[in-house]
């Protein structure tokens, strides 16, 4: 060993020394980097020593890179009751679990999946458990998740389960325990992949070199397993969405778009002739499999709760009949109830003849009498939580309590209402979250996490688990549960295995797998959005350069003329009457104030920070069919408005509408350059088409028209971004009749509206249509009118009132289109042909 290569040991050595010396697990807590021997466990010693390798100042630029990518992605999630997304919080250090300890893991969750899938087809098949007195009736039926129209159902398939969690922790004897199940819409599968995608490319070559599991397997196998349920082929697989406020939209955005599948909301979905189809711009095109992120109470007004305004009417008949595969089966979140939880060891026995192999927290259900004065004894010493989860219960508690930590009086009457309904509660062992190394600051601290593990029913009929999982921290060092809120982080799972892994990725390995090159059936929603987005964007690079022409000529002075007063008093009306600014403020404004009001005004409608607003918020709900690029610079264009400090002058505010300008030129060169030419960019493209022959006239009858001077030529030139194109074309001056030809009428110049009904009219012509009659539909027919009254008019016979009719005929186009493709009413207009519908 030569001396560098000596000292940069030497070096390495040290560093490993600071980093965990100071570490000290709690006395009363198992620790994952400690063990019970108080000796560091190997996996981890070995991913301490190679972060010390890397040194302190790249440990801390990858972990600035990690924070980066999630802020650019846009990886995030909504607490409970909040409407305003919060930035994805993961912690800069994995957890490790070793090989043999996994084995252990894996091993439980596939029994407990399979524990559970037997008892749900019994809970509503036979019901052998509740004869034969294995399972007391009131503690199914107790719960609202027990759904009674689902009863003698068989789910298509014959599963009731094909994706299981249970949340995990060490328990006091350093075992695996489980703290609950979740079967009924289990979250966090998304997120657990982003984590992974993030913390591995900030340590590429550790996690390559621990032979860390790859995830890609399991997702392979659920993907698979959910396209057995199909009776076709080629299925079309939806995932079924609460919509855009859900907490974890942005999950079910990110696993729809990396699994291939539809994100649909109840909206998009019809059940009619017995089968279920989802509303696309082609018509109804059959659901074949619909994964739900919903709760199973909400999915069908007619047959559950009548109130849901998520559901899709008529759809449990559509599976009673076995046309459609819901997964998990409606009803299936029975099974979390936490009054079934004490039952669970015997059901383990009785249902497979086998012991359970993890524990879970010790659960008495206060309805039997026996168990309620176990815990009415102990009360002092449990947890006391509804037995029927957050389901709506008469019980008083809001969540789970500990006795010990009540008053008296509290407790006392905790006592009474236990004896008055003791079906209505559970008492439980009071769970210490075991503990992982977190970095807290500069050093490694120990917090508190939950680990959620995911079994997945396979195309081979069996549960695979995901090697790793999704894993939640605490930032209290005494914290019993963790739930997403403030203060908690995330983290990937790394399972570390003893040799290399090898390198699976969800690309087909068929060779024979059929090439398509189709446009694709988009669903009515997302056309809808993505052609408001076209339109609010274009919109804001409208506003935009009403702006920038009037801020220079503030700048300029132009308004000391009486035609320079006139064309910036013509501005200032157009901003007024797009929203951008107050037809009649509470104090005057002056030119400085104005333009900070048009562009930074977010109570505005029509002021350029809301109409950047309402882009992020459309791109949103539409987040799976926009590539990374495309979201990270419409939070750009957002953020860049937002951070500004009004007022400003100006010259500031003309920087700020230039940069907006430029992030709008992204926008748009990305949507040409990057997105396929499938339905959903030709939406998009409509979407920015129309709105700009819409804004373009209106410039047009603003600066262009019989009242027009040189000023306002000059200005509509400027807004059509053509002074260029005008200068090298026409040696002479501005002239009215050249204007208006290339603001209206040249086919060649891409802001003429000429130009965009053009476009309008390649790209309605290609979309698919209702019925093969020969007849044209109405947005066709008024494109190609339309386009062709501007290709054969002249410009010396425009007038007002023919740029008027041409306006007025784009939002008849507009409003058209959307009554065509955006089907979303209970009449929905449907293909020609429903045998065999695509």
């Amino acid at each position: 060993m030569g001396p560098a290569t000596e000292k940069a040991s030497s070096a390495k050595a040290r560093r490993l020394v600071e980093m965990t010396a100071a570490y000290r697990p709690s006395d009363n807590a198992p620790d994952e980097f400690i063990g019970a021997d108080d000796r560091p466990r190997g996996h981890w010693l070995e991913f301490f020593d190679k972060m010390a390798g890397l040194g302190a100042d790249d440990v801390a630029r990858r972990f600035e890179t990690i924070e980066r990518n999630i802020r650019e992605q846009g990886v995030s999630y909504r607490a409970y009751g909040e409407t305003t997304e919060r930035i994805w919080p993961l912690s800069h250090m994995p957890l490790l679990i070793s090989e043999k300890d996994w084995a252990v893991i894996e091993a439980a969750v596939t029994q407990r999946a399979e524990i559970f899938d037997l008892l749900l087809n019994d809970l509503y098949g036979k019901g052998e458990l509740v004869r034969n007195g294995f399972l007391p009736a009131a503690a199914v039926t107790g719960s609202s998740d027990f759904l009674p129209p689902m009863v003698g159902v068989k789910p298509r398939g014959g599963r009731w389960l094909n994706l299981y969690a249970a949340d995990l922790g060490r328990g006091p004897d350093g075992q695996w325990w489980v703290l609950s199940d979740r079967v009924q819409a289990p979250s966090g599968l998304g997120y657990a992949l982003e984590n992974r995608l993030n913390l591995t490319r900030a340590f590429q070559a550790i996690y390559r070199d621990m032979n860390v599991r790859r995830l890609a397997p399991f997702f392979q196998a659920f993907r698979g397993g959910l396209a057995t349920l199909a009776s076709r082929s080629d299925p079309r697989i939806c995932l079924y969405t609460p919509g855009p406020y859900s907490e974890t939209y942005y999950e079910q955005a990110y696993l729809a778009r990396y699994l291939g599948f539809v994100l649909v909301e109840g909206a998009d979905l019809v059940a009619r002739d017995g089968l279920a189809h989802v509303r696309t711009i082609a018509g109804l095109k059959r659901a074949d499999v619909i994964w739900r992120r919903i709760d199973a109470d909400f999915a069908d007004p007619l047959e559950l709760k009548s109130g849901s305004q998520l559901g899709v009417p008529g759809l449990v008949e559509t599976i009673r009949q076995g046309n459609v595969a819901v997964v998990n089966a409606l009803g299936s979140g029975v099974a979390e109830t936490p009054a079934l939880l004490g039952f669970i060891p015997a059901l383990a026995a009785r249902l497979l003849g086998e012991k359970l192999l993890l524990p879970n927290i010790a659960t008495w259900w206060c309805g039997q009498a026996r168990e309620r004065e176990h815990v009415l004894s102990r009360l002092q010493d449990m947890a006391i939580a509804p037995a029927f989860g957050a389901a709506p219960t008469r019980s008083f508690l809001g969540g789970s309590v500990v006795g010990g930590e009540l008053t008296p009086a509290q407790r006392q009457r905790l006592a009474e209402a236990i004896r008055a309904r003791g079906a209505d509660y559970v008492g439980q062992e009071v769970a210490s979250l075991s503990t992982t190394p977190t970095w807290v600051g500069s050093k490694l601290e120990p917090r508190p996490f939950v680990l959620r593990v995911f079994a997945a029913l396979g195309p081979d009929g069996k549960f695979h688990v995901m090697p790793g999982g999704f894993c939640r921290i605490s930032d209290r060092l005494d914290s019993r549960a963790v739930a997403m809120g403030a203060g908690v982080q995330t983290t990937d799972v790394w399972i570390v295995a003893n040799k290399p892994v090898e390198a699976v990725s969800l690309l087909p390995q068929n060779e024979n797998v059929s090439i398509r090159r189709i446009m694709g059936n988009l669903p009515s929603r997302a056309a809808d959005n993505l052609f408001w987005l076209g339109r609010y964007v274009e919109r804001a690079e409208a506003t935009l350069r009403l702006i920038r022409c009037l801020g220079k000529r503030v700048i300029e002075n132009e308004d000391l003329t009486a035609e320079g007063a006139a064309t910036m008093q013509r501005l200032r009306k157009l901003l007024i009457e797009w929203g951008a600014v107050p037809a009649k403020p509470k104090i005057a404004l002056t030119p400085q104030s104005f333009l900070n009001t048009a562009l930074f005004n977010v109570d505005e409608f029509g002021s350029a920070v809301s109409l950047a607003q309402n882009a992020q918020r459309t791109a949103a709900v539409i987040r799976e069919r926009l590539s990374v690029d495309t979201w990270r610079i419409i939070v750009e264009l957002l953020q860049g408005l937002q951070n500004c400090q009004p007022p400003l002058d100006e010259a500031e505010l003309l920087e700020q509408a230039d940069i907006a300008l430029q992030a709008i030129a992204s926008i748009s060169g990305l949507a040409q350059e990057n997105m396929n030419r499938v339905a959903g960019w030709r939406f998009l493209e409509m979407g920015r088409r129309l709105e700009r022959g819409v804004n373009t006239c209106r410039f047009i009858r603003s600066f262009g028209m019989e009242q027009a001077r040189g000023a306002d030529f000059d200005v509509l030139l400027d807004l059509i971004d053509s002074q260029i194109t005008y200068r090298s074309r026409y040696l002479i001056g501005v002239a009215p009749y050249p204007v208006r030809d290339m603001a209206l009428l040249d086919p060649y110049n891409p802001r003429s509206v000429a130009f965009q009904t053009a476009r309008l009219a390649e790209h309605i012509a290609t979309l698919p249509v209702l019925r093969q009659d020969g007849m044209l539909e109405a947005p066709n027919r008024i494109a190609i009118n339309l386009d062709a009254d501007l290709r054969t008019t002249s410009a010396n016979a425009v007038t007002s009132e023919f740029v008027l009719s041409v306006e007025r005929r784009l939002m008849l186009l507009a409003n058209s289109v959307g009554a065509r493709y955006f089907l979303q009413g209970a009449n929905v207009a449907q293909a020609e042909k429903q045998v065999g519908l695509a």
